[in-house]
């Protein structure tokens, strides 16, 4: 089987395999093998289209819930702030 995770460091992507193994097939750890982590420097050489998806130029990612902070502002006001813009 072969799979495809990001992370910052090796263990955070093995890290990642488990969890995702677990999650998606009830595995556990001490039953998975991996032969081989490999680094992948070159964007030719990733294969899954949602790996591939995030290696667009520009990638931009919605912020839903953003509440504006503006400086003198009260700590405990009498309303909800609005977060829809």
């Amino acid at each position: 089987m072969y799979k495809e995770y990001r992370g910052m460091t090796r263990t955070d992507a093995v890290e990642a395999l488990y969890q995702d193994m677990a999650a998606r097939h009830r595995s556990r750890f001490r039953s998975i093998h991996i032969l081989k982590v490999v680094e992948l420097e070159k964007t030719d050489d990733v294969k899954r289209p949602y790996m591939k998806q995030l290696l667009t130029k520009n990638l931009k990612f919605p912020l839903p819930h953003r509440v504006p902070k503006t400086a003198g502002q009260k700590l405990f006001v009498g309303k909800r702030p609005s977060t829809f813009f």
